[in-house]
């Protein structure tokens, strides 16, 4: 019985931060691509967040952001936002990520980190290049010992 309790206890607190990291996406000016990530500590309190964005001071129009060459080589993805956003330690911390998996440079930076879970609020089907991503990423996680719990987007009612 404890052990079920933990999990739903668990279940309960990760989809709060998921909703947290949807919520945060929507700061995100990107028209096309909207990601959001939080940072949590092993207490349960919220370290930082992150949306995906041109890094502060960065002119960050609505020209540049429709030009896609232009904007893949200047925004700062959601995870990374988080992850730069703190000074502190992040050994032992989870990271949340809605709606789509950390890339492979966004994985790197957070096993770099000392992040030990990542949860990942995204769909069952990908789009073939954001699966390719996954792949690589995922692959990572595993080797670096980083648990990765991925679970369906939820609605505001769930």
């Amino acid at each position: 019985m404890g052990d079920a309790m933990n999990q739903a206890m668990n279940d309960k607190w990760d989809g709060r931060f998921l909703d947290l990291a949807t919520f945060i996406a929507e700061w995100s000016k990107d028209p096309s691509t909207k990601v959001g990530a939080a940072v949590v500590r092993p207490d349960r309190t919220v370290a930082a967040v992150g949306f995906n964005g041109f890094p502060r001071g960065v002119l960050d129009s609505v020209e540049r952001y429709q030009d896609r060459p232009t904007k893949y080589e200047m925004v700062v993805h959601a995870e990374l936002n988080a992850l730069l956003s703190t000074r502190e330690s992040l050994e032992g911390y989870t990271l949340y990520v809605a709606p789509l998996p950390p890339c492979s440079q966004c994985a790197a930076a957070t096993i770099q980190r000392g992040i030990r879970r990542v949860v990942i609020a995204m769909p069952a089907e990908l789009p073939d290049t954001w699966a390719q991503k996954w792949e690589i990423s995922s692959t990572m996680f595993a080797e670096a010992g980083v648990e990765v719990c991925v679970r369906p987007p939820r609605t505001r009612a769930g």
